[in-house]
């Protein structure tokens, strides 16, 4: 990583997806993947018979009820407990959950009033909780290496800081020989900023910023992948009364949709190809999934391919895509084929400053869209189907809408929705810093690395200041969907030319298309403090891809 360093040309790994084709060497990362390829992993297929799809009704998170709203503050509280789960039908999966389903319960949060979320492990691993998309002091942001231990967790080497272990995957180099002897691992990096607890942690979320859909998901070192793959994730929305007086599609006409993939076992088990199905020990995939793990099954809200009945009527359609490694590509589309327009009203962080209109919409792990879609254009008893054109077999179909009933309706989508967005030049950028998302070489084994480096959660990689304006271009080799913790970005461009329409609004994830460059300006405000940034294909993220941020 550097502010304008060289691109070198690069030999990438065979480790399967579209990694495959860069195996041939002396050839260019761009051109290698010129064909940009619509998925960047492996896909695991159930054992056993699968539901047709649009007979579950689509299911609604619960929203979790705060415990106190003493002193101006609303204090929550949610155990993380493993239980099974009925997601197909007839069947009870074991999951990790928080409180008891999947997704867990919806937060609700007002924009300037303070929340803390008690979390209480007694899943039989550390966790951390990360709130994707929220502006949070450090303490709160779920670095990964400040664990919550389950109580008969042994205590970490040195008191307060945590370990990361590196992968051993076999067939494969020894690891380095100058790691620490110590570690119970086959090697260690101690983080001396660690802060770990037993049983549980205050997460305290100041609420100081724009309405929008964010998620919280588990966050611990190495084992993002397998721990989101097992059910931890739920939403969390902030609202303020702005929002609210625009007139949008509100009520039952709201709708929050989790998309995830997920494979099962003949039993109905979640199948996953963790090297260590315990998830205590030895972190990694099998060598064949190191791209990404990919299921043939879609949840949307935890229901396989499910049924929504609407009215005849504009529904807001709040969308997160939960997946480990599965990109979609959205299209609503009738019994007669037609399309309807997706009219995008909000993207990451919140409103847009005025609707921009798809027919398709492209969207990757952890990005998150506000749509609205009008099913008066249906006649009453039809059916839109929202697909993925990047599916093939039973993951090109997502989920349906059945219109049920002719309905008043007195939503509006305004031409202008906000008017907050910050302005943000590139004249106004102190610093250009270039960093490039690829494989490599991680310890003598295959990882994913930023700047040719793999993590260390003891290495600063990148000291900003509190309220620099920078510019920073990213390059990727596969698809990498890029996240920024703490703060919100405006993308400036892509290959050099105009961002795309879906680029548009406040985002703290950007999708990098195989081979792509792209420049994003953001302003490193809120708080002072170590942070992260770091790829979402949650299997990249596990296997190195990460940096570290430090706002002074």
């Amino acid at each position: 990583m550097s502010e304008n360093p060289g691109i070198p040309r690069r030999r990438l790994l065979g480790v399967g997806g579209a990694l495959g084709l860069t195996a041939a060497a002396g050839l260019s990362t761009a051109a290698a993947l010129s064909r940009r390829p619509a998925f960047t992993g492996a896909e695991l297929r159930s054992a056993l018979a699968l539901p047709p799809a649009y007979r579950a009704p689509l299911p609604l998170p619960s929203v979790l009820k705060p415990v106190s709203t003493v002193g101006g503050v609303d204090r929550h509280q949610l155990t993380q407990r493993e239980t099974k789960v009925e997601i197909l039908p007839g069947v009870r999966t074991p999951m990790w959950t928080y409180g008891g389903t999947f997704p867990g319960p919806t937060i609700e949060a007002r924009r300037g009033r303070p929340i803390t979320i008690t979390h209480r492990n007694e899943l039989p691993v550390p966790t951390v909780v990360h709130l994707h998309g929220g502006r949070n002091t450090p303490s709160s942001d779920g670095y990964p290496t400040d664990l919550v231990l389950p109580d008969d967790w042994p205590d970490p080497a040195g008191g307060t800081s945590a370990t990361h272990r590196m992968p051993d995957i076999p067939g494969m180099n020894a690891m380095d020989s100058t790691a620490d002897p110590s570690m119970t691992g086959v090697a260690g990096m101690r983080d001396p900023r660690a802060v770990v607890t037993r049983l549980t942690r205050d997460y305290m979320f100041p609420t100081e910023q724009r309405p929008t859909m964010l998620w919280y998901h588990d966050h611990r070192m190495d084992f993002t992948a397998p721990a989101i793959w097992r059910g931890l994730a739920g939403l969390h929305f902030v609202r303020d009364d702005a929002e609210e007086t625009l007139g949008l599609p509100a009520g039952p006409r709201e709708l929050p949709l989790m998309i995830a993939d997920r494979a099962f076992d003949g039993s109905g088990n979640l199948q996953y190809p963790a090297l260590d199905p315990t998830l205590r020990d030895r972190p990694g995939v099998r060598e064949s999934f190191l791209a990404g793990v990919l299921g043939d099954v879609i949840l949307v809200n935890g229901a396989p391919w499910p049924l929504h009945e609407a009215d005849a009527a504009r529904y807001r359609l709040r969308i997160l895509n939960a997946s480990n490694a599965r990109h979609y590509e959205l299209e609503a589309v009738t019994d007669d084929g037609r399309r309807l327009d997706l009219v995008q009203i909000g993207a990451d962080q919140g409103l847009l400053a005025a609707p921009v209109t798809h027919r398709t919409l492209p969207i990757a792990p952890a990005e998150r869209y506000d749509l609205i879609v009008d099913f008066a254009q249906v006649s009453v008893g039809g059916l839109v189907r929202l697909r993925n054109r990047l599916g093939s077999g039973r993951t090109r179909d997502v989920m349906a809408f059945r219109v049920v009933r002719k309905a008043a309706d007195d939503s509006r989508i305004p031409p202008v929705l906000a008017r907050d967005l910050p302005s943000l030049r590139r004249s106004d950028a102190v610093r250009v810093r270039e960093f490039a998302f690829r494989a490599g070489r991680m310890h003598g084994r295959h990882g994913w690395l930023i700047g040719g480096r793999p993590f260390d959660p003891a290495r600063t990689d990148v000291t900003v200041r509190l309220g620099d304006i920078e510019v920073w271009r990213l390059i990727a080799d596969v698809h990498h969907p890029v996240h920024l913790h703490l703060v919100g970005f405006q993308v400036l461009s892509r290959g050099g030319r105009q961002p795309l329409a879906h680029d548009a609004g406040l985002k703290d994830t950007i999708s990098l298309r195989p081979g792509e460059s792209a420049e994003i300006i953001t302003r490193f405000d809120g708080y002072r403090g170590r942070y992260l940034f770091h790829c979402h294909n949650a299997e990249h993220e596990d296997m190195g891809m990460m940096a570290n941020l430090e706002i002074s």
